[in-house]
């Protein structure tokens, strides 16, 4: 399947900002990489605890922190209701250890998580009956629950007190916002809510509503400043959910992170965080975000993609570092499996990309909008398959799996200017009886269809997406840091990159060099291993990841840098990413 190249853009760093943050004490380098990302000042880069956003800006916070108070202090019982990824799996290991560490009655806090295949997402009527011999006097969601209005309904009617803890958009139910008739509701994307970081993970909501516990706690005398426990400790984990979320690290979003990161380096974590290291054959004195991002929360996730989160959800919340070891090493095994199943399906996949792109009404130019359905297809990794298929065609793309139930559940990422869940809310619009059930964020969407509706779906998104998109749209650009400093081709500089955090809407470093290919060669079959002459006249070394085709002599290539370690010795390699 081809790639057509990016288009190269290099961000604006603009002068007075990259001047004000040199002189309040940043190296030339990071000054001018912080500034095209927005920064104007080292203050915004100050990522102690003190900086955090109080916990009073978000809505009903003090609510829900009166109603689980309540709960604790006549020791009633709590079940968490959970989700199956990664930041549904992090909220509910830290509201657990978080409510335990804050005076829960021992055994009185449980958790309940859906399984993918059978319950669905969210909090079901289903799901509350799945919690009830638990016998609670009160549910919680954790990365759940704003949209659950029959769940929440459900568990009321049985006298359950509920608590929504979430980040998701809310119901639209005739185009009308419909929250769910919870006695607290705690998400920043709520009607009314004034916080100022709306981009808080589940992880970071369920941290945020321990904070007021404690504080409300602490009114109560239960304990005072001196006393009081440290929640901090769990920051490992809101950093490991907050990443492999892929929300936006905002300011205060690069502050949960880099606490987290911090403990982790200090070798001061969970034994599962640890453990997944270990598994990951990742170093945890030098943890990163990339780490979380691309080590340890696919891990994570793969439990809830092919088998059950419990699993993922107990590596993260046994204080025994022998079995969050085992745990781990068992999460690492379901991962391998998850990534031979994708593997098969998008060989699959790109074999009927290729099918579609051969038709000569298209020009060789895929469509504006990319539908898939096999019935082969594993339902847990459509969404893994849908964003690798967006990233290389740079086009919204579905992905369908047959469900246990006969329904296709679809899994969708799009790109940059085409909001995928106002796209689906417009296609049940004119098509009121064809999804099912949609929910999901601008970038990452899902619907079910009935098991014949694939085809009038894949009509009607072509539909909304050829209205939507135009040109410069369906161009896929690269957004680059420009030419790299030949004396920033350092170990020390690598070593200050990987120090900082780096995510979605806060882009790890990209540079982009007009280069002379000195050599070329393919390794490991599915590489091209080459050597560079940069502008300067510095050889370097490079590798493409997954690329065999020849360079020309000269090429523009966009990079990253990493450190290459090979018998003690290191050694700054280019990661290629693409060619202009």
């Amino acid at each position: 399947m081809s790639q057509a190249h990016p288009q190269l853009i290099t961000r604006d760093a603009p002068p007075r900002a990259v001047w004000a943050l040199e002189q309040a004490g940043l190296s030339p380098l990071l000054a001018r990489l912080f500034a095209a990302r927005g920064v104007r000042s080292a203050d915004e880069l100050d990522d102690s605890l003190a900086r955090l956003l109080p916990p009073e800006g978000l809505k009903g916070i003090d609510v829900a922190a009166t109603l689980l108070a309540d709960t604790l202090q006549r020791g009633a019982r709590i079940c968490i209701v959970a989700d199956y990824d990664c930041d549904g799996a992090t909220a509910c290991a830290v509201m657990l250890r978080g409510l335990r560490m804050l005076g829960a009655r021992p055994g009185s806090v449980d958790y309940v998580v859906p399984d993918r295949a059978v319950h669905g997402y969210g909090l079901t009527p289903a799901i509350v009956d799945l919690a009830l011999p638990q016998q609670p006097a009160l549910l919680v969601t954790v990365d759940n629950g704003i949209a659950s209005l029959a769940g929440v309904a459900h568990a009321k009617a049985l006298g359950l007190q509920v608590l929504v803890t979430d980040h998701h958009l809310p119901a639209l139910v005739d185009e009308r916002i419909e929250l769910p008739a919870a006695d607290a509701l705690v998400n920043p994307s709520q009607p009314g809510c004034e916080f100022a970081s709306k981009n808080l993970a589940g992880v970071g909501v369920a941290f945020y509503v321990l904070l007021a516990l404690r504080g409300e706690l602490r009114r109560r005398g239960v304990f005072d400043a001196a006393t009081q426990p440290r929640l901090d400790a769990l920051l490992d984990l809101v950093a490991l959910g907050t990443v492999a979320d892929v929300v936006r690290l905002d300011a205060n979003n690069r502050r949960l992170v880099a606490q987290g990161l911090r403990r982790m380096r200090a070798g001061r974590m969970q034994p599962g965080v640890a453990g997944l290291f270990s598994a990951a054959g990742r170093d945890a004195s030098r943890a990163t975000a990339f780490d979380l991002g691309f080590a340890l929360g696919p891990r994570v996730n793969a439990a809830g993609r092919l088998s059950d989160m419990t699993l993922g959800i107990e590596c993260l919340t046994t204080d025994d570092s022998t079995r969050a070891l085992e745990l781990a090493r068992q999460l690492d095994a379901i991962n391998r499996e998850r990534r031979e199943i994708e593997a098969g399906m998008r060989e699959q996949a790109e074999f009927r990309l290729d099918q579609l792109l051969a038709d000569p009404a298209l020009g060789g130019d895929p469509p504006p909008a990319l539908a898939l359905f096999e019935p082969e297809f594993h339902e847990g990794v459509v969404g893994i398959v849908a964003s690798r298929i967006k990233d290389r065609l740079h086009r919204p793309t579905f992905v369908f799996a047959r469900g246990a139930d006969g329904q296709l559940k679809g899994s969708g990422r799009s790109i940059a200017g085409f909001h995928l869940r106002d796209a689906l809310d417009l296609v049940s619009k004119r098509h009121p009886d064809l999804l099912k059930k949609f929910g999901g964020h601008a970038m990452a969407a899902g619907c079910t269809l009935a098991d014949d509706g694939f085809e009038r779906f894949n009509a009607a998104l072509q539909q909304v997406a050829g209205e939507w998109l135009d040109e410069a749209t369906l161009t896929r650009t690269l957004r680059t840091d420009g030419p790299l400093p030949p004396e920033a081709f350092t170990a020390a500089a690598v070593a200050e990159l990987e120090a900082q955090v780096w995510g979605q809407a806060f882009e790890a470093p990209l540079f982009c060099d007009e280069v002379q290919v000195l050599s070329q060669r393919i390794v490991g079959e599915r590489h091209l291993k080459l050597r560079l002459k940069a502008p300067g006249g510095l050889q370097r070394d490079a590798i493409w990841f997954g690329h065999i085709d020849p360079l020309p002599d000269t090429a523009r290539l966009a990079y990253r840098l990493s450190l290459d370690e090979y018998q003690g010795q290191q050694r700054v390699q280019m990661i290629v990413e693409a060619m202009d």
